[in-house]
């Protein structure tokens, strides 16, 4: 038993609180979802404050049980989603919806930066490309659209910093999050303030840089009466949704790959230096010493929840999962691709669509259903072809997420990259990260090694087919040659 950690995840669709042993064991948890607005084309925004009450109702409901008492949680971990934008005053006061990372909105100040300042000056500090997605490029358009609201901002926060200010009353910017603001130098893990300066920002409007692990502050007098928590419970910075996810999977040291099968999808590969990709993203692991070559999709959970609402009627994810199994590796020909909000690595394309290819009157909704899964592991897949040409070695890769919960959809991920995918406790690994955290933080924990190997256990393994692979490598070719034929006219429309 021991110790009990609270774990925080700021997910796009809602928020997971649980609770753990400090041997990894789920005491206690619940989701609870909030809205996303698409106010306009390229606008994809969240309410940073419905965040909270969302947590705040999370945190009543596990006390609620009794299961947990407040004097028991000894520390707290905070991971959200990245690229948020939140401008607050300086009584921590939100004074706008945040631009999440959905959201393409900057696209025209991107080109006009990226021409003025140079597109490579800003990747050989920030490791990461220029583009409206990011947390600087919002930021700009604050300034340049909004500037009532952006002159009031006294800082801009990410999504766990803003929910580590809520309990504690201290504003904060973890490692793991720089990567999203481009004057943080992604290799020496400071503010570059000169660069700021010819953004057109300053260093300023971001707060002071915290280790992951590192305790920010405490839950206040305030923070408690409206959670219920005891009041003086140590919290830490808190960090990435995927780098917690990483951590929460196993992946702690170099060499290790995460996949990610969440809301979007990704992959996450534990590097020992800075090696950065223009059509990948780069940025500090939440374990101190280590980063992150990630490919970060818009396709993942979500493009099959997407099938699932508009065409699978009453069924569940298990019946059409279970009808897409008796459908040959290749979909016979139907080809998905799944940009369905445009697409980030390694396209970094805001106009690339979601493409149904290869119907005709002998398919069936579960050749579709197939496509939407494996048109997932071939943007996947796509992905580690281009970590792979940087040098980033990819073996055995850990599975997390709500999609690692069908056995179906990572046997083809297998197939379709060759590589071998472990599945610890999916639904848990994000938060267990962030818990993680709490408990190095905090000291129950004495090194990153020990923490994984008390929380984190294998419970199933997927070894590639090779008979699929040498299929999917040819509906890979295909997969890769719609979008070239198809990017000039997505442009256009």
């Amino acid at each position: 038993m021991g110790a009990k950690l609270l774990g925080i995840d700021i997910g796009t669709s809602a928020c997971k609180i649980a609770v753990f042993d400090e041997d990894g064991t789920v005491v206690e948890q619940v989701n609870k979802p909030y809205q996303v607005y698409y106010p306009q084309p390229g606008f994809v925004e969240q309410d940073a404050d419905e965040w909270w009450e969302a947590i705040v109702a999370g945190i009543k409901d596990i006390l609620a049980t009794k299961k947990v008492l407040p004097e028991e949680i000894k520390g707290i971990g905070v991971d959200g989603q990245s690229w948020s934008a939140i401008p607050v005053d300086k009584d921590g006061k939100v004074l706008a919806k945040t631009p999440i990372w959905m959201d393409t909105r900057a696209r025209d100040i991107c080109d006009r930066i990226n021409a003025e300042v140079g597109e490579d000056k800003i990747f050989q500090v920030a490791g990461n490309k220029f583009l409206p997605s990011y947390t600087t490029p919002k930021m700009l358009w604050f300034k340049e659209n909004k500037p009532e609201i952006f002159e009031r901002t006294y800082k801009f926060l990410q999504s766990n910093s803003y929910i580590v200010y809520k309990l504690t009353g201290n504003m904060s910017q973890d490692l793991s999050q720089g990567y999203g603001l481009h004057f943080f130098n992604c290799k020496k893990l400071e503010y570059d303030s000169k660069l700021a300066q010819e953004l057109g920002l300053s260093v300023e409007l971001v707060p002071p840089l915290y280790e992951c692990d590192e305790v920010v502050g405490h839950v206040t007098d305030e923070a408690a009466k409206y959670t219920g928590l005891k009041a003086g419970t140590p919290v830490v910075a808190g960090g990435l949704d995927a780098a917690c996810g990483a951590l929460g999977a196993g992946v702690y040291k170099s060499g290790q790959t995460q996949e990610q099968g969440g809301q979007a999808g990704g992959m996450s590969i534990c590097l020992s230096k800075a090696l950065a990709d223009k059509a990948l993203i780069l940025s500090p692991h939440v374990v101190p010493g280590a980063w992150l070559l990630q490919g970060g999709t818009v396709g993942g959970g979500g493009a099959l929840r997407w099938f699932k609402q508009e065409f699978g009627g009453n069924e569940s994810f298990d019946d059409l999962t279970k009808a897409a199994e008796q459908i040959p590796a290749g979909a016979e020909g139907v080809v998905f691709l799944p940009y369905m909000s445009g697409e980030r690595s390694p396209i970094w394309n805001p106009d690339a669509k979601g493409v149904f290819y290869g119907l005709s009157f002998d398919k069936t909704k579960a050749h579709m259903t197939r496509a939407v899964l494996e048109g997932v592991a071939f943007s996947l897949e796509h992905n580690l072809q281009i970590a792979r040409k940087t040098g980033a070695e990819v073996g055995v890769m850990n599975a997390m997420g709500g999609s690692a919960n069908s056995l179906l959809w990572t046997q083809i991920k297998a197939d379709v990259t060759g590589c071998k995918i472990q599945v610890p406790a999916s639904d848990t690994a994000t938060t267990l990260g962030a818990v993680i955290l709490a408990g190095i933080g905090c000291g129950i924990y004495s090194s990153y090694g020990e923490a994984v190997e008390k929380t984190i256990h294998i419970t199933r393994v997927h070894e590639p087919n090779p008979k699929n692979h040498e299929i999917y490598k040819k509906s890979m070719e295909l997969y890769l040659e719609l979008y070239e034929d198809l990017k000039e006219t997505f442009n256009r429309f």
